[in-house]
């Protein structure tokens, strides 16, 4: 096959079956995503707070599974966990349609699904991530991390649209199947992996949730390298909740511009992230990784910037915002296959899921907790002062990350 690129990970069949597996698993998920509340107000008239819920719903659980299961997962084959989550997936969509049909179909129902379905991604991103240092070695994470992050940014921009269509066309019942069948499609490709997992680590004397816990926290700030980065992410994303909270004020309220207007300028961003997955590995050859996280973390922060300018310059506010989107979104992109990548390649594997899912629930808890103070204070300071906060204050994750041993990191 002599179309087929050569080198790297192209050649590794165990990967490829992974990343086809991921690929199946990232649209079915942003198909879900979209699909869920287009279900419950069209076939089911719920009201605006039942569909707010049942956003919460899909996203709430990941934190508790992040608190809960990353011990299980760090003494437990990742690969079976894997296939596990894609089969309850799978199974809890099935019974979407299959209610429609009976005419049964109910806002409890999707609750159930909601939530199961999102405490099932997150454990598959979870245990995801902590496979793969054992399915290609450390010296191609990088390389691994990047295909990974590119078809999840894909998937990110073109999801909500291809599901959008998908209804209009088929209908969200009938849509839902074919996400379901997404799923059974991952679990296929997961179990053709033929790549045989270390045994599953003995769990430690008195081991609790709690212990696992506190194991996973202690790992991850202990660590000189990977300490400084969940601190720098803590930050990040607590200011990013700003943004979360205000940017659609900002853009149809303060700026005036249209839904799809503000549709449009947002998809660039999944443009902007696939490019950061792109370059991070040949940044990262070219400076170093530790050089690579600093530029990325640093632009990429910097990026928001543009958004806190287009309040001041609304002739240049949609290029403003669309700089960020393209900027920001592709180097912060590529901060995250390198934080990723770094995890893997300096922790015990022994402990990795459970650093993993520290830093889902660190993230998972401080960006509603910046969203929700961003609220009071655009009410208090006006929308203004209240967005140059968060820009700014996204700025303080890079010096956190300065300070530490990460430039002397190749």
């Amino acid at each position: 096959m002599r179309w087929w690129p050569s080198g790297g990970l192209w050649r590794h069949p165990d990967f490829l079956r992974l990343w086809g597996a991921q690929i199946a698993s990232a649209f079915g998920s942003r198909i879900t995503r979209t699909a869920l509340p287009i279900i419950a107000i069209l076939s089911i008239q719920a009201t605006p707070t039942e569909v707010a819920v049942l956003s919460a719903l899909s996203v709430a659980p990941g934190v508790f599974v992040g608190l809960f299961a990353g011990g299980h997962i760090d003494r437990t084959a990742k690969r079976p966990l894997l296939v596990g989550a894609d089969l309850v997936r799978a199974l809890l969509i099935f019974t979407i349609p299959f209610a429609a049909w009976l005419g049964v179909l109910s806002m409890p129902q999707l609750y159930v699904v909601a939530a199961t379905v999102g405490a099932a991604t997150t454990l598959f991103q979870i245990a995801d991530n902590s496979f793969l240092p054992a399915l290609v070695g450390t010296g191609l994470l990088v390389e691994g991390n990047a295909k990974l992050e590119a078809t999840d940014s894909i998937a990110e921009a073109a999801g909500p649209g291809l599901a959008g269509v998908l209804i209009q066309a088929l209908t969200a019942p009938v849509v839902v199947i074919l996400d379901a069948l997404s799923y059974l499609w991952s679990a296929f490709m997961l179990s053709r992996i033929r790549a045989t997992e270390q045994p599953a680590t003995v769990a430690e004397s008195g081991t609790s949730v709690f212990g696992d816990m506190k194991i996973g926290f202690r790992a991850s700030l202990a660590h000189p390298l990977v300490g400084p980065t969940l601190i720098s992410d803590a930050i990040m994303y607590f200011f990013g909740g700003f943004f979360l909270a205000l940017y659609m004020f900002l853009a149809l309220e303060t700026l005036g511009l249209s839904p799809a207007t503000v549709g449009l300028i947002i998809s660039v961003g999944g443009v902007g992230a696939f490019a950061g997955a792109l370059i991070a590995n040949p940044l990262g050859r070219l400076v170093g990784m530790g050089s690579a996280m600093a530029i990325s973390l640093g632009v990429g922060q910097a990026a928001n910037l543009f958004i806190a300018l287009a309040l001041h310059a609304r002739t240049l506010a949609i290029p403003f915002l669309v700089l960020q989107q393209l900027i920001g979104d592709a180097l912060l992109g590529a901060y995250v296959v390198h934080s990723i990548s770094l995890r893997q390649r300096v922790l015990p594997h022994a402990v990795l899921g459970r650093a993993n899912a520290t830093f889902h629930v660190v993230t998972g808890l401080m960006l509603p907790a910046g969203a929700l103070l961003a609220g009071p204070l655009a009410g208090a300071l006006g929308i203004s002062p209240a967005i140059w906060i968060g820009a700014c204050g996204g700025l303080l994750a890079v010096p956190v990350l300065l300070r530490s041993q990460i430039l002397q990191l190749r």
